[in-house]
């Protein structure tokens, strides 16, 4: 075999068939089909993990022992693999202190570049601060009172990891007595053990002195001793007073305040060099809102409008409540809104000194007791403070806000950081640039021939990793982002940036749908990107659906022809113009046009409005949104335009204080109108169904409770008194106890990833012995599970309760999915699928406003035709269904269109056009609306 061919014989992993396959090395390749076709089995479960498992093998087992191993794919063998690497759609990481600068690297290089070419000011007075001289220093702490007691000392390790014995053995032969560590006095003569895995200051004690008249003699010695052993800074430790800095390099005459040396880790908010003390380098902090302790202004005090009270029925809080009224003359019986700004005030935040009369009990006799009245907020503030439980704390931060942090702003770093610029910015407002916009001023960034020579090399690195980002599209993100909020498509374009950047050759590059949450005008991007990867000497496979990136593909494998069982078979391999004249691609009849999704004709009718004003959150510019109701919705718009602000951020988050007293916080808005005609709002996502194998499409939907109720009907179950419980794997009694109803057993192997192995005793059918001889029609409990909709379909055919839901899943597109298929298995799409035909099943009360956000994330052509049949269906029902898509099939069939920009970041947030399709598609101003001239067309 040629080393130019990747050769697979045999792959059996999951529903793959004994599948056979050749693909050509260094090329784009393409792996398409429809949903559970077998895609992401064939390019990430068999070729990337073995590709990985390989290259992992090679290692020690030393080193093997700190990486993931995977398991060694079902497959006769695999030859011509190279290393592989995966960009998939994972969740991004949900640590608050990752952002798009420190997940590129690009932060890394903006902490070495402000540390070297940064200039200081005084972040008092705004002068820029020069090096201070030892006389300097003497004059400064000369001013302190006389009689003051100091101690002069030479910070030689600031922060840092080791045992230090070689500089504490140094420091002993030369003559140092004692020394400060981690704000300890030690003597040196006295053996110092540290924790070489700890971070520690060590200060040398210089001197102690009384400040008098004739000292500064003895002052200057100290003082050039300790700037000659420690760099340039000395610390003067004041009894009973605060700590002095003084450095040789950087100090403000004017204001009297010397700062530390410039050093990368001073710009790091993860250091305590460099974080801010009052957020720890957060830059936000958790603080009690007004708005989520009233939520409901509409309420009075006696309905609950205060939500910590609402529960409170005791006598005491009664007579509280009565001495307030009495006291200022209001009713607890008025709309909270109602009452005077006053009373409004002395109930959320106190009586301050103004006492008032409690009523009170002493020693049998009533009396009453004349205090302050605490407030509801600074009680629970106290509250917070005090208490060492972790539910009273959650209790309370359910009326807590993050807001940013009051002493750096949101910056994130302490004062002396955020006072050294280069050009007119500091570091923090460098990072609050969008991608296109910090590239543009970095490439602007007029410097001195001295600066170039020392930073030329960093700029270099800084400039191109914004330009990778660039390449992807994410010119609109800034770059203090957090990572938490990316969207999945967004996480993985930001890792292909970086190994664009890495310049490997010879990788096998694995990714899952890179064109998620990509407009078609950012696509050419995209795929440019993707040929760069290829360029360089790389084979990159990518499983997608984006017709554009099939036909621009150098190889094209098309899993089918179903999904589940009915895939896992190779439908085609070749060129893309020759699957678009293949007569048995699904895909292939899509792309050259044989089969399309039609445009429906007329357009529905709005039955009313939903009317939300003012919109300005994050980069939305006073948006008003007259959302039509009863019809089918499509928002649109570029990457970063604004959708999920208005729509997810905005308008879901504001129904959701409405209708459900959410805690989560709406972005700022003007009002919401028109609430009147819906009465709940769903937001239909891909998140999975469960988190643990023992959750299933049959337990998700309640189909199980409904089967397990009809084994527990049975004459063979009642007369062994078994009850529905029996039949459930997750209760004692009728599960096997060796898995405890897993159905497998996971044995650790240390060195090598983790084996399951099915479970000896029940053979993985999850039930002891006795339950599995209850049978319905020759069928026990575990092999209804193992059936799939279509067959389960007909197996409870004339049972109306089971049909209509297995008609539901069906007609949603999952009838080849298992029963009992573990949640984990699930793709996003089939998850939300699995969703909408339990909407779909209940009992409508055509008021509901469906939201989804990307719901073709993970579909084929043939599969939208279907989402786009259940979404009708919703509608058709009097229901009104949002969509955030970029997909324009779906654009295309939706009753109106909102669409966002023009551009992403800061130049979007704008409402370019709204209407029909076809009125959008007329506008000049909208990108959505060129690429739909020619669709509609």
């Amino acid at each position: 075999m040629s080393t130019q061919h990747i050769l697979i014989k045999g792959a059996r992993e999951h529903n793959l068939k004994n599948i056979d396959l050749t693909l050509p090395r260094n090329s784009l390749i393409v792996i398409t089909g429809v949903s559970g076709s077998g895609k992401s089995t064939l390019a990430f479960d068999t070729i990337y993990a073995e590709g990985q498992r390989r290259y992992v093998e090679s290692l020690s087992a030393y080193a093997r022992q700190f990486l993931e191993l995977m398991d060694k794919p079902d497959v006769d063998f695999i030859e011509g693999l190279s290393p592989a690497i995966a960009i998939e759609q994972r969740k991004a990481s949900q640590n608050p202190r990752s952002t798009v600068a420190t997940s590129t690297e690009i932060y890394d290089y903006l902490r070495l570049l402000f540390a070297r070419l940064g200039v200081p000011y005084c972040h008092q007075c705004g002068r820029a601060i020069a090096s201070q001289s030892v006389p300097q220093m003497v004059e400064q702490i000369m001013s302190l009172p006389p009689g003051s007691r100091l101690s002069v000392l030479a910070p030689v390790i600031v922060d840092k990891k080791g045992e230090h014995q070689k500089l504490l053995q140094r420091l002993r032969l030369e003559g140092y007595g004692r020394v400060r560590i981690n704000g300890e006095l030690l003597d040196l003569d006295e053996p110092i053990i540290l924790d070489k895995n700890k971070r520690h200051t060590i200060e040398v004690l210089i001197d102690r002195l009384v400040v008098k008249s004739g000292l500064e003699s003895r002052l200057t010695d100290s003082l050039e001793l300790a700037v000659g052993l420690s760099d340039g800074v000395v610390k003067i430790a004041v009894l009973d007073g605060e700590e002095l800095l003084f450095s040789e390099r950087f100090a403000c005459e004017a204001c009297g305040i010397s700062y530390p040396e410039l050093t990368p880790q001073l710009f790091s908010f993860n250091s305590p060099q460099g974080a801010c003390p009052t957020c720890s380098g957060l830059g936000t902090q958790l603080v009690l809102d007004p708005e989520l302790v009233v939520p409901d202004p509409d309420l009075s005090i006696r309905e609950g409008a205060i939500l910590p009270w609402a529960n409170r029925q005791s006598m005491y809080h009664q007579q509280m409540l009565e001495a307030l009224e009495h006291h200022y003359n209001f009713s607890i019986r008025t709309p909270f809104q109602e009452l005077s700004p006053e009373a409004q005030h002395v109930l959320l935040h106190g009586s301050g000194k103004e006492k008032i009369g409690f009523p009170t009990e002493r020693n049998g006799r009533r009396t009453v007791e004349h205090r302050s009245f605490e407030g509801v907020l600074p009680n629970l503030q106290r509250r917070y403070l005090d208490t060492d439980s972790t539910f009273i704390r959650e209790e309370i931060e359910r009326f807590m806000n993050r807001q940013p942090c009051p002493d750096c702003q949101g910056g994130r770093l302490r004062r002396e950081a955020l006072a050294v610029r280069l050009g007119e910015l500091n570091i923090s407002e460098v990072t609050q640039l969008t991608v296109g916009q910090c590239h543009s001023w970095f490439k602007g960034l007029i410097l001195t021939d001295h600066q170039l020579t020392i930073g030329r090399r960093v700029l270099k690195e800084i400039i191109e990793r914004l330009g990778f980002l660039l390449d992807v599209g994410l010119d609109y993100l800034t770059l203090n982002r957090a990572t938490a909020t990316l969207s999945g498509g967004e996480g993985q374009r930001i890792r292909l940036a970086t190994q664009i950047g890495s310049k490997l050759t010879g990788v096998l590059y694995v990714l899952d749908e890179p064109s998620i949450g990509l407009h078609q005008r950012d696509n050419l991007q995209l795929l440019r990107t993707l040929k760069t990867l290829r360029d360089l000497g790389n084979t990159v496979i990518v499983v997608e659906h984006d017709p554009e990136t099939i036909m621009s593909a150098d190889y094209v494998v098309d899993m089918g022809p179903g999904a589940g069982n009915q895939g896992g078979e190779v439908v085609f391999s070749g060129s893309p113009r020759q699957l678009c004249q293949h007569p048995d691609s699904m895909t292939g009849t899509y792309l050259s046009g044989r089969r399309t999704i039609p445009v429906p004709s007329p357009r529905r009718t709005p039955k009313g409005y939903l009317l939300l004003e003012g919109a300005r959150g994050h980069n939305l510019k006073d948006v008003t949104l007259r959302l039509p109701l009863g019809v089918l919705t499509c928002v649109t718009g570029v990457s970063g335009s604004g959708k999920s602000t208005l729509i997810m951020d905005t308008l879901y988050k504001a129904l959701c204080q409405k209708f459900y007293r959410a805690k989560d916080r709406p972005e700022p808005f003007n009002r919401l109108q028109g609430l009147e005609h819906i009465d709940k709002v769903i937001n239909i996502d891909q998140s999975p169904i469960g988190r643990t194998p023992r959750s299933n499409p049959a337990t998700y939907t309640g189909l199980f409770t409904l089967v397990r109720d009809l084994f527990a009907r049975l004459p063979e179950a009642r007369a062994r008194g078994y009850k529905p419980g029996r039949f459930s794997f997750n209760v004692r009694g009728g599960r096997c106890e060796n898995c405890e109803g897993d159905g497998i057993i996971k044995i650790a192997m240390h060195f090598l990833p983790d084996v399951y192995v099915k479970c000896e005793v029940c053979q993985g059918k999850r039930f002891n012995p006795s339950t599995l001889e209850v049978k319905l029609k020759g069928k026990n409990i575990a092999e209804v599970l193992e059936m799939t909709v279509a067959q389960a379909q007909i197996f409870f055919q004339d049972i109306p309760g089971l049909r209509n839901k297995f008609a539901t899943l069906a007609e949603v597109g999952l009838d080849y999915i298992q029963l009992g298929q573990p949640a984990t298995t699930l793709s996003g799409g089939e998850a939300q699928r699995i969703k909408l035909s339990r909407e779909l099943s209940k009992r409508a009360t055509g008021r509901t406003l469906y939201i989804l956000d990307e719901p073709t994330t993970g579909l084929h052509l043939a599969d939208i035709e279907k989402l786009l049949i259940v979404l009708n269906k919703l509608v058709e029902a009097g229901n009104t269904v949002v969509v955030i898509e970029h997909n324009l099939e779906v654009v295309k069939t939706a009753d109106f269109l909102f669409d966002l920009g023009p551009e992403g970041g800061e130049r979007g947030g704008r409402l370019v056009t709204c209407g029909t399709p076809e009125e959008v598609a007329r506008s000049k101003n909208s990108y959505t609306g060129q690429f739909l001239q020619e669709i509609l067309n």
